[in-house]
């Protein structure tokens, strides 16, 4: 059933179970967070990335995300995506020697360009964000900070990475991944606030982010909610709540470390020696210079080995061919593999 609009001020009539549904879902992610706000209606992660971008910057403005080749997605400014079309990215990368994120290029490249927004998080990096710092770079130069968490959510959720919602002022996520729900996206704030370039209500008040936040999705970017999706990102949520999932998710992490190292161990170069949480990236340039990761990929599938290609940063290949992989533990861990 179509359900327009927020629980208790739907478009259409007969919305009191998905308006429950909705609010538990909306409750247990703040539980969860321990934020202030959510939204769940994004369909999808990049759709949560959509609606902050449509909150926060005009067409034209200029923001700051990691490169795509580096590690970054392609709702962070690719040029084929919508965030390269509509707005001017600017990107950092990560060190060549260390692999990390090069925070000192970060600020400098901050001062230079001035965006409007700096955004924290990847698709394939292996290490933990220092939120602390990307929140003084983008106080310094008067940016929103927008953490997304796509990756490594349950990891956050449960105290075992650093937490983005005390440093950003806007997180998003997907709800899979390592919070193993349904496939969809969300929009978690620590704490609301007023939004700093002084849109008013049509009463002359200054709007609250929350408010510029749920316009943005419904009606700005999307229609009807998912509501049988959202049903189920309540579940999910109240799964992650639980001491079984906190076992579950450490174990997550404990495996990607010990796997990492054995890759290691084997003379594989590992990006950044090593991972803080479910995934890492392996460098096949260290051990097999000539074999690229679709014949790697495509080989292992056969026997039933299911992992991706992925671009390693300074890659001289297309992301068609790649020099390298990606790996996690997730699936492997739900299935009760341990170290």
């Amino acid at each position: 059933k179509y359900a327009e609009g927020y629980p208790g001020k739907r478009y259409y009539g007969g919305c009191e179970i998905v308006d429950q549904s909705e609010q538990l879902a909306i409750d247990r992610a703040c539980e969860l967070f321990d934020a202030e706000y959510a939204n769940v209606q994004p369909h999808s992660g990049a759709q949560a990335n959509m609606a902050v971008f449509f909150s926060c910057l005009n067409p034209g403005d200029t923001f700051m995300g990691l490169d795509l080749s580096h590690g970054g997605h392609l709702s962070h400014g690719s040029p084929v995506n919508s965030s390269g079309i509509l707005y001017h990215p600017v990107a950092y990368h990560v060190n060549e020697e260390s692999g990390t994120v090069d925070y000192d290029e970060m600020e400098q490249l901050a001062k230079q360009h001035r965006p409007k927004m700096l955004i924290a998080g990847a698709s394939a990096y292996s290490r933990d964000w220092d939120y602390e710092r990307m929140r003084d770079i983008a106080d310094e130069i008067g940016a929103i900070l927008m953490a997304d968490i796509a990756h490594p959510a349950g990891l956050i959720a449960k105290g075992l990475l650093n937490d983005p919602i005390e440093f950003c002022h806007i997180v998003t996520t997907t709800t899979h991944k390592t919070l193993r729900g349904p496939r969809g996206g969300m929009i978690l704030m620590g704490e609301d606030f007023e939004n700093p370039w002084g849109q008013k209500t049509p009463k002359g008040e200054i709007k609250m982010m929350s408010a510029i936040i749920n316009s943005a999705v419904f009606p700005g970017i999307q229609g009807g909610p998912l509501e049988h999706v959202i049903a189920s990102k309540a579940v999910a949520f109240g799964e992650a709540l639980t001491d079984p999932y906190f076992e579950y998710i450490l174990q997550v992490k404990k495996n990607a470390a010990i796997m990492a190292r054995a890759f290691m161990d084997k003379g594989y170069k590992v990006i950044s020696g090593g991972t803080d949480n479910h995934l890492m990236l392996i460098d096949l340039r260290s051990k097999f210079p000539d074999i690229t990761g679709k014949v790697v990929e495509n080989t292992l599938v056969k026997a039933d080995i299911t992992i991706n290609k992925n671009m390693v940063p300074f890659d001289s290949r297309s992301p068609f061919q790649t020099s390298g992989l990606r790996v996690g533990t997730p699936a492997i861990t739900t299935r009760g593999m341990k170290e």
